[in-house]
C-alpha cells in the first residue's frame, strides 16, 4: 500500500468516528449510513481538500453529501 492509501484509510476512519461521535451512533452504524448515502466516496473523491479542512467541516460535508443523496440526518 502507498503512503497516500495509508493516510486516506487513516483519514476515512477518523472521519467516521467525528461522524458517528456528532450523531451519537455507533461506528459500525456511521460507516454503513455514509457507505450508502455517498459520505464515503465523497471523502475519497475529494481527500486531497478534504483532508486539508477540519474535521468539523468534513462531517459537515458529508451530512450535506449523504442529505443529497437521500440520508435523513442534519445539522
Amino acid at each position: 500500500m502507498s503512503g497516500k492509501e495509508i493516510n486516506t484509510i487513516e483519514y476515512l476512519v477518523t472521519c467516521i468516528g467525528a461522524f458517528a461521535e456528532r450523531f451519537g451512533l455507533s461506528n459500525q452504524q456511521a460507516y454503513a449510513y455514509l457507505q450508502k448515502y455517498k459520505g464515503l466516496s465523497f471523502l475519497i473523491e475529494f481527500y486531497d481538500v478534504e483532508h486539508t479542512q477540519s474535521l468539523e467541516d468534513a462531517v459537515e460535508d458529508c451530512t450535506r453529501i449523504c442529505k443529497r443523496n437521500g440520508g435523513e440526518l442534519s445539522l
